[in-house]
């Protein structure tokens, strides 16, 4: 029985639940995405959607969908700027990769990126990666390649913790994302991330998706 569920029912309830959550989230939340799209737009970005490549279930690269919080909207826009960093300030960009690839108090971000990075309004448009069967509704984090890359070489003890999150379908939401996101080390990340792809069950989902707005609308550890 085990098994059907695992390869069969599973599989098919997790897509149903996906494509319906993203469906019934891009029409209540269309309006919002709406006003996001026209107030960054004021702020005159080079895109105000922003495809960044991450890697998806079987280390397959994707092209994840966000709204942009920052003056760089584009992978080139990001490495120029990470180029320029590490050669003009190599200990920032140390700290930088310290921080799980995030600064607290990035310089990019702009007033509108602050307020939807604080509520994480700019990972609505992952709906659409939903519907396109690149993500799940719940699932692990998405990792971009050259932030997994380092992280792999800086914790080797992490591997099989990696190669279980890489089985499955990264999520818009996840057990690290409500257990305290950007105030968790990547050893501590992974591990959650890992223990969800192992015992993967749609009551786990379920509660995940329960607590998500609750944490959402918190603001913490977003940043």
């Amino acid at each position: 029985m085990s098994k059907i569920y695992q390869n069969l029912i599973y599989p098919i309830a997790k897509r149903t639940v996906d494509i319906a959550a993203a469906l019934v989230g891009i029409s209540l939340l269309g309006p919002v995405m709406l006003v996001i799209l026209i107030a960054r737009k004021m702020e005159r970005p080079t895109r105000v959607i922003f495809f960044q490549t991450r890697i998806g279930k079987n280390g397959k690269l994707f092209k994840l969908c966000k709204f942009s919080s920052m003056t760089t909207t584009t992978d080139e826009e990001e490495r120029k700027y990470f180029r320029k960093l590490e050669k003009d300030n190599p200990k920032l960009m140390e700290e930088y990769r310290r921080s799980n690839f995030k600064f607290k108090d990035d310089p990019r971000i702009t007033r509108v990126g602050k307020f939807i990075r604080r509520f994480s309004i700019d990972e609505l448009p992952q709906f659409f990666n939903v519907l396109r069967g690149e993500m799940s509704l719940v699932g692990p984090r998405a990792y971009k390649p050259d932030e997994l890359e380092h992280q792999r070489k800086t914790y080797p003890d992490c591997e099989p913790d990696i190669a279980a999150l890489l089985m499955i379908k990264p999520g818009v939401t996840g057990l690290w994302q409500v257990s305290g996101r950007s105030e968790l080390d990547f050893p501590q990340r992974v591990k959650l991330d890992a223990a969800y792809a192992r015992r993967i069950s749609l009551l786990e989902d379920f509660r995940i998706i329960i607590k998500t707005p609750f944490v959402m609308l918190g603001g913490r550890g977003a940043y």
